[in-house]
């Protein structure tokens, strides 16, 4: 496969081969991402199509200034995720933890995954707006610590910092969900 950035020049002018190879190698990170962020499997294919779209039509505004297309791309995402999270009514939607669930045939270790799921959602609640992003982005997104960095406008020390509390109030609010259910 050729080079990302010879992929987003040819994208640029119209090659819709590029385009399809970017959407290829980005879709599945940025749709976890959104789906980690708004909790809804269906939705989060909707919009995630929305994001590849509204990349199509401004890929040509897309410049190579120290920002990786993979960046852009979940700038694009998070504006959706913002935008969507504004627009929310009170609507009904499946949680998280239903939409991440394998259709593993084991019905106990399926209820032992919906049962973890449901602890990190609870868990991650607890967490600043800040630790949520950058652990969506580190972990659902798969992104490494440069790319959240620029994602977030934010230096690559100040995003480990923000890791390392997400992770370690994560650490203590899953030890305080197990400590209450032994209870």
């Amino acid at each position: 496969m050729q080079d990302e950035e010879s992929l987003v020049r040819r994208a640029q002018q119209r090659d819709e081969e590029a385009f399809a190879q970017l959407y290829e190698a980005h879709f599945d990170k940025i749709y976890r991402y959104v789906a980690f962020k708004i909790g809804n499997k269906t939705e989060a294919e909707d919009m995630t199509q929305q994001v590849f779209l509204n990349a199509l039509q401004s890929i040509s505004s897309f410049k190579w200034r120290g920002i990786l297309f993979s960046a852009w791309l979940f700038r694009i995402a998070h504006n959706q995720v913002v935008d969507y999270l504004r627009k929310k009514t009170k609507q009904a939607t499946a949680p998280l933890g239903e939409s991440l669930v394998s259709n593993d045939s084991n019905p106990q270790l399926m209820a032992e995954h919906k049962l973890d799921i449901e602890q990190l959602v609870s868990a991650t609640k607890r967490l600043t707006r800040a630790q949520r992003e950058v652990i969506s982005l580190r972990f659902a997104g798969e992104l490494p610590i440069a790319q959240v960095a620029k994602v977030m406008g934010r230096s690559q020390g100040a995003v480990k910092a923000l890791q390392r509390s997400a992770i370690v109030a994560l650490r203590k609010a899953l030890l305080m969900a197990e400590g209450n259910e032994k209870d």
